[in-house]
């Protein structure tokens, strides 16, 4: 069972019944509840939002507008979360005969949430004309509109469909970031950097350049360039490591990689242990990564890359790296038993490997 989707229960649905019914005399709680319930176990968490979504529709006023008035009187009395973003679905199912108004609820809604899908609903039926509006969202007071302009028109949004236009030009969302590329609120800063790693994927060069062009001593733009730069950095990407002066050509070994157990049960950490060996007469600056290979359900291998540590390897320094990894089912992972591989990665580049098995 997903735990997340438990966000929007049988004890959420009763509070949610009674707002509307405080804001709109119309409403009936009885009848909405009764039918939000049923069946709801087999429900996951966006089915239980888009259903959510349904029911207001049926039971609100035909008037779109009105409804999402009522709607607006609603959520300041709701708690700021992931359920709020049932307003900002209702907006993206059902307001697009009135554009204008419906991106402006938008803009008001993601302040108790986010607003970050139902807006790509309005980039993919007019990108041109929604952009638009989305660029003087980058210039709000208010961190949280200022966010969903960079979120909203990410190209590779988690649990959302690709925007094919940002994907195929890249300027398109240009004018978005260079407005929040030095922003205050680390919650936008974090939306930039995701962005400009979205871009990476398909357009490298591209982000490398517009990154290149920016004041790198601003410490904002700094945390910006340097998480947004992960994916390339993991690759190896030589243009990616020359932004932060990452040693091009490496010379080290990695010797005595060594695991606390080769067989693993769930629940159970895999501790691990290597030296890193200098092979060079000076400094090198270095950025260390593991790989595991998880084995998916078909019996094949999955990479998935992790942050280890920046480090400065001194000429003929041998440095100890230790590090423990769970290996427990999460919500976005789920193991399934039998052989794993480790791997040492330095600057992109693989350097050791050692296998062990995972039982469940």
């Amino acid at each position: 069972m997903d735990p997340l989707k438990e966000m929007f229960n049988k004890s959420f649905f009763e509070t949610f019944s009674r707002e509307f019914l405080k804001v709109y005399a119309g409403f009936n709680s009885e009848k909405f509840l009764k039918e939000m319930l049923q069946n709801l176990d087999e429900l996951s968490l966006n089915q239980r939002m888009r259903k959510t979504s349904v029911l207001l529709k049926k039971h609100m006023p035909n008037d779109f507008i009105k409804s999402v008035e009522i709607m607006k009187k609603v959520i300041p009395n709701t708690k700021v979360g992931y359920t709020n973003l049932v307003f900002p679905d209702f907006v993206g199912l059902y307001g697009h005969d009135c554009p204008t108004y419906s991106l402006e609820a938008l803009r008001y809604f993601t302040q108790f949430g986010s607003s970050e899908f139902a807006i790509r609903e309005y980039l993919k039926r007019d990108f041109d004309a929604t952009l638009k509006v989305i660029l003087t969202w980058a210039k709000d007071k208010n961190a949280h509109v200022r966010r969903l302009a960079s979120e909203g028109s990410r190209p590779r949004l988690p649990w959302s469909f690709k925007l094919d236009r940002v994907i195929q030009d890249p300027h398109s969302t240009k004018d978005i970031l260079e407005s929040l590329k030095e922003d205050e609120s680390l919650y936008v800063r974090k939306s930039v950097a995701n962005h400009l790693n979205d871009i990476s994927k398909e357009n490298a060069a591209y982000m490398i350049n517009l990154v290149n062009s920016w004041n790198k001593s601003h410490p904002h733009t700094a945390w910006i360039i340097k998480h947004a730069s992960r994916t390339l950095i993991k690759k190896g990407n030589p243009d990616s490591l020359k932004i932060f002066s990452y040693e091009k050509n490496v010379q080290l070994s990695v010797e005595n990689l060594k695991l606390s157990k080769v067989r693993i049960k769930l629940g159970e950490s895999l501790s691990f242990s290597f030296h890193l060996i200098s092979k060079k007469a000076k400094t090198q600056k270095l950025v260390v990564d593991y790989l595991i290979h998880y084995r998916k359900k078909s019996g094949e291998l999955s990479p998935k890359v992790f942050k280890l540590k920046d480090v400065q390897l001194k000429p003929k320094e041998t440095m100890k790296i230790t590090k423990k990894q769970l290996f427990k089912d999460f919500t976005t992972r789920k193991h399934f038993a039998g052989e794993h591989i480790l791997e040492i990665q330095v600057n992109g580049k693989i350097f050791a490997k050692h296998n062990f098995k995972v039982i469940l």
